[in-house]
């Protein structure tokens, strides 16, 4: 397997919003990056992966560009992100930018004069169809709920949004927009960064069918079935690949729902040239029922195993995995798939212990290194995100259900449980911003944040930085083989890695109670040397090896 910079590294996600203000206007900003640099350095990530940061309108939260070659008044100025870059690479970290090339604000120039007349030149760049101003060209909803279609007065004609109504999608059929969308990329590049993380990349290829209707009670009513992975999307990927990406030594990942295994190796083989690697969804979609997002049902462990291993497995010696458990659009891992509570701690540093010893790229969102948690606002009021605020008055006012259990599934899943500010000290909002906040600090900042986690030996801060160090000092971890020691209906999950002479045995408990650990006979644990645990008095405890303790995450090595 080829060796690569972006498969030795850790990526840190900013959400420059929510990670800190430097002027006190109560926005996240680009100095405010600047002057937390020194965190990150010190946490050993060397990749930082920052969220839009272009002019935007701010419907989706910068997600909808209008002005892909200029930064958000709100953010700083192009001045700004020119020091934010040098100083990364001056501190031996790398940049890679968030880039949405699906769509575009509907303030973008490219798409105010598709819309000015059915004759531009610029009418094309988008999905336009006929349509009577009461009835849709077809039934398909758009991913944050309504029709995926809207009505345009000034031509008589719909435009396609798989996202809000702001987010006009674009025609990727278009050869010239093609040609366009490259150019700014090597703009971009030429600027300096060091990669891109591509959303909705498998959304990009419209088929044919655009017209179809779909069924009524269809999961697949926002259009994932002709959306999704067509044919036509590894052409535009390898053009792009061919014509720009593979004249520099760049990282890209692609957000990509609903892919398989089969289809992570068409992405991301290293022969077919279009993607270093992809962010798919599985474990994203463990606790999400038959109608949606917000159908939440309980997730399982054996679910998660098999997961896992068919990733693992599927990628190994063909592509390359991204390894996450949470981002800006999901809620809190340490909420969601550990205790946030008794052994907050404990899980989350279990947690990151699996992220970190699979094969793959490790993603770190903000906060998730000093165990932040889900909040849980009392009122909708204090909710930011759109895809949120559209579900409580959907659920409220269309489908008639009860408030308290809409604010429940909200307080589960919705995005902004990843968005509140970042928890810097135990001072005003947080040490975030000297302003009012454009969100709510969580409650628990008092607690939980950066000041209390740096100072604290045994803190999930310094934990990560020793789960962090040992990537760099460990091949296998990077690059060795995954083996599933299989435990079925255990709430044990234990996997080897192995790479020429070095073998890692990964042991992790998700559950509460202490378990045996039963290893196959030709594992013998006298014969390895357990390098890490989260217990930092693991060895002091007189406790059976074989005990697992509640949450509890251990690293052996044999060498």
């Amino acid at each position: 397997m080829e060796r690569k910079w972006w498969k030795e590294g850790v990526v840190y996600q900013i959400y420059p919003r929510s990670f800190m203000d430097s002027n006190g206007d109560g926005i996240g900003d680009l100095r405010g990056i600047i002057s937390k640099l020194p965190y990150l350095k010190e946490l050993g990530v060397d990749i930082i992966w920052l969220c839009p940061v272009y002019k935007s309108p701010n419907d989706d939260n910068g997600y909808d560009i209008s002005d892909y070659k200029d930064i958000m008044d709100e953010f700083g100025t192009m001045k700004d992100w020119e020091e934010l870059l040098d100083e990364m690479h001056h501190l031996g970290m790398k940049l890679i930018m968030d880039l949405v090339i699906n769509h575009t604000s509907d303030e973008h120039p490219w798409f105010l004069e598709s819309r000015s007349s059915k004759d531009s030149a610029y009418r094309d760049y988008y999905i336009w169809r006929k349509g009577s101003k009461d009835k849709e060209p077809n039934n398909w909803l758009g991913c944050f709920g309504g029709s995926a279609w809207e009505y345009d007065n000034a031509t008589g004609e719909y435009y396609l949004h798989l996202f809000t109504k702001r987010q006009p999608d674009l025609n990727w059929d278009n050869p010239k927009l093609r040609g366009e969308i490259y150019d700014m990329v090597r703009w971009w590049l030429d600027k300096g960064i060091d990669g891109f993380r591509l959303d909705a990349i498998n959304c990009i290829s419209k088929g044919p069918e655009t017209l179809e209707e779909l069924p009524q009670d269809s999961i697949e009513r926002w259009g994932g079935l002709h959306f999704m992975d067509k044919p036509l999307v590894h052409h535009f990927l390898h053009e792009m690949n061919e014509r720009v990406l593979s004249e520099y030594d760049i990282m890209t990942v692609g957000e990509t729902p609903g892919v398989t295994p089969e289809d992570g190796i068409l992405y991301t083989a290293e022969e077919r040239k279009e993607l270093s690697m992809i962010f798919q969804f599985e474990l994203m979609d463990l606790d999400v029922g038959p109608k949606g997002k917000w159908d939440i049902v309980p997730w399982s462990l054996d679910d998660m195993k098999a997961s896992i291993t068919k990733w693992q497995l599927g990628l190994q010696e063909k592509g390359w995995n991204s390894l996450y458990l949470n981002n800006h659009d999901q809620p809190r891992m340490v909420s969601r798939f550990g205790n946030d509570t008794t052994y907050r701690k404990e899980s989350a540093k279990l947690l990151a212990t699996l992220i970190h010893t699979l094969q793959g790229t490790p993603y770190v969102y903000q906060g998730e290194e000093i165990g932040m948690t889900n909040v849980a606002f009392e009122s909708i009021e204090q909710y930011r995100d759109i895809e949120t605020l559209n579900y409580y008055h959907y659920g409220i006012h269309e489908k008639g259900l009860d408030p308290k259990d809409v604010m429940r599934a909200i307080h589960i899943k919705s995005r902004d449980n990843a968005r509140t500010p970042m928890q810097w000290d135990c001072s005003r909002n947080a040490g975030f911003t000297s302003g009012t906040p454009w969100m709510d600090v969580n409650p628990n900042y008092t607690e939980i944040n950066a000041k209390n986690e740096i100072h604290d030996p045994d803190s999930i801060f310094n934990y990560y930085k020793k789960l962090i160090g040992m990537r760099k000092a460990l091949p296998v971890v990077v690059y060795g083989k995954f083996e599933l020691i299989e435990q079925c209906k255990s709430p044990l999950f234990v996997y080897t890695r192995s790479l020429e002479n070095q073998k890692l045995l990964v042991a992790l408990n998700f559950s509460e109670d202490k378990r045996q650990l039963k290893l196959p006979e030709d594992i013998l644990l006298e014969s390895y040397s357990l390098i890490l645990c989260n217990y930092a008095n693991r060895l002091e405890r007189n406790e059976s090896a074989n005990l697992m303790l509640p949450y509890e995450a251990r690293i052996y090595l044999l060498e």
